[in-house]
């Protein structure tokens, strides 16, 4: 899981709407990209679970450290989206109190 994949992915989405009307055949990347980087951030969010969880059945092969890092990773990863919907809520809101 690598914070600056969802990050690229966030930036492509966000790059494509800016962008106006997008190119032929990128009709659906604004979309596309957007759902992947939430889908990332969800399976961060289950795999950070699942270390939780292993470690505190004991599991030998699950370290204190790798859990905390991956719930770190996975609270970041989540901080970002929000931020982005946030950001992405506020200008919608400044397209639609536009005069026309």
């Amino acid at each position: 899981m690598d914070i600056n994949s969802i990050n690229g992915r966030i930036a492509n989405a966000v790059g494509a709407l800016a962008g106006g009307v997008p190119p032929a055949g990128k009709g659906a990347d604004f979309v596309a990209s957007l759902d992947a980087a939430l889908k990332s951030v969800s399976r961060a969010q289950n795999d950070a679970a699942e270390l939780q969880r292993q470690f505190q059945l004991e599991n030998p092969n699950v370290s204190l450290e790798e859990t905390m890092i991956a719930m770190n990773k996975s609270q970041l990863t989540f901080q970002a989206a929000v931020q982005v919907r946030n950001r992405l809520v506020q200008a919608y809101e400044q397209v639609m109190n536009m005069p026309v």
